[in-house]
């Protein structure tokens, strides 16, 4: 094993890592600049009202992108084991 392969898994980790994340992050993130945008524009300064939207659309964003995600990480599962098998021997 050399240093090249070990920053190729680490990368391709770190890589799978986000591109999984990204789109339940970046769901949550967008409800909350929106329900921020409409408690200044209200005047309504109450601190749950962020967190059963975020709360809710997070839950349906894991659900509806779950099955990519999974195969996301099965891929780079089974990526690393070939890799590592090849190593072994």
């Amino acid at each position: 094993m050399n240093e090249s392969l070990v920053i190729e898994i680490f990368n391709e980790a770190f890589y799978t890592s986000f591109m999984v994340l990204l789109p339940v992050l970046g769901l949550s993130l967008l409800v909350g600049v929106i329900i921020s945008i409409f408690q200044a524009a209200t005047s309504i300064q109450e601190m749950t009202l962020t967190f059963v939207p975020k709360i809710l659309v997070t839950a349906l964003a894991i659900i509806f992108f779950l099955p990519w995600m999974l195969d996301k990480v099965i891929a780079l599962t089974v990526k690393f084991f070939t890799i590592f098998v090849t190593i072994v021997k």
